[in-house]
């Protein structure tokens, strides 16, 4: 496999969402290909470098199996809400960004709701 930079505006998918994220690198970074902010394995805040997965189905989000428990068991997604407390997975570590790894296109990440967190592709 050929691994890529994940620059600003890649597409990100999580395994319990319903839709495509878009990334953001963190604000300020100088570092960019083709003018896009490059990111490193620390651009994992939710909501600012990972923003929602549209509607959530795991059962292990509170609100999912709330709202499922009161529909008769029957599965009733609601809308995601990232719960990421750990940096990305798999960065490439001899190429530093910002004092961090370079994230790249095979790097993963892990909801608390138990969602894996993919690169769809990559931005470039």
């Amino acid at each position: 496999m050929n691994f890529s930079y994940v620059v600003e505006g890649a597409f990100l998918q999580c395994s319990c969402g319903s839709a495509k994220a878009t990334f953001k690198a963190s604000a300020g970074r100088n570092i960019t290909i083709n003018g896009k902010p490059q990111g490193n394995v620390h651009d994992f805040k939710p909501g600012h470098n990972i923003p929602a997965f549209g509607m959530c189905s795991s059962t292990a989000n509170p609100e999912v199996a709330s709202a499922t428990a009161a529909n008769q068991g029957q599965l009733k997604k609601m809308p995601c809400k990232p719960a990421i407390t750990v940096p990305w997975l798999n960065g490439k570590s001899d190429v530093m960004i910002d004092q961090f790894p370079a994230l790249l296109n095979c790097s993963t990440n892990l909801c608390m709701w138990k969602g894996q967190i993919t690169v769809e592709q990559d931005g470039q």
